[in-house]
């Protein structure tokens, strides 16, 4: 008879199928776990895969008007990535909040910050369409976005196992490992580069 298991909560172990209760996740067979892992990062994959795909579009156009540089085409991926990322977290805004809470350092502390976190993301995409190099714009994008990800960091580094909310609670059973700093580090090195090339 197989044994069904929670990827994020090993311990978590039935006869059949179902959810964990820890987490809400739907159990696997196990031995199946990794391969549901890679799973659970598929939408997260794609949402950037077509963020990249379609800054690259713009920038080839840029090319043809002979308006191209590294800046501009760094710029657009990151204007898409806050807008989508920051947009997913608004659909259940509340729910969003209670997750991030779990390993944010500020939002684990303030509550309201979970509220508010996803409008920052938002804030940030508007601003770089007007202002896509901006000094103070940069700094901010730099600070905050690494301090999310020392937030994981110590997550990580503690053993507690969570979702990452990256893209809210719509899509929920992502779990937070080492792929989920790419959103924060990420996007922290991106606004480093941007300073360096401006």
């Amino acid at each position: 008879m197989p044994t069904y298991v929670c990827p994020m909560h090993p311990d978590v172990r039935q006869d059949q199928p179902g959810k964990c209760p820890q987490c809400g996740m739907d159990l696997v067979q196990d031995g199946a776990t990794a391969q549901a892992e890679r799973r659970n990062y598929a939408p997260l994959l794609i949402i950037i895969g077509l963020i990249l795909v379609t800054s690259l579009a713009i920038s080839l156009n840029d090319v043809r008007n002979s308006t191209f540089a590294i800046q501009k085409s760094i710029s657009y991926f990151m204007t898409g990535f806050f807008l989508v990322f920051g947009g997913f977290k608004l659909i259940n805004l509340q729910g969003f909040a209670e997750g991030y809470a779990n390993y944010d350092l500020v939002a684990r502390r303030i509550f309201a910050y979970g509220y508010v976190y996803p409008f920052i993301e938002i804030s940030f995409g508007i601003a770089m369409i007007f202002a896509y190099n901006s000094l103070q714009l940069l700094l901010a994008e730099l600070a905050i976005m690494a301090f999310s990800g020392l937030g994981v960091i110590v997550a990580l580094q503690q053993n507690r196992q969570f979702s990452c909310m990256c893209l809210g609670t719509l899509i929920s059973d992502i779990p937070l490992t080492q792929v989920t700093l790419v959103e924060d580090f990420g996007m922290a090195f991106l606004a480093l580069l941007m300073l360096f090339l401006g």
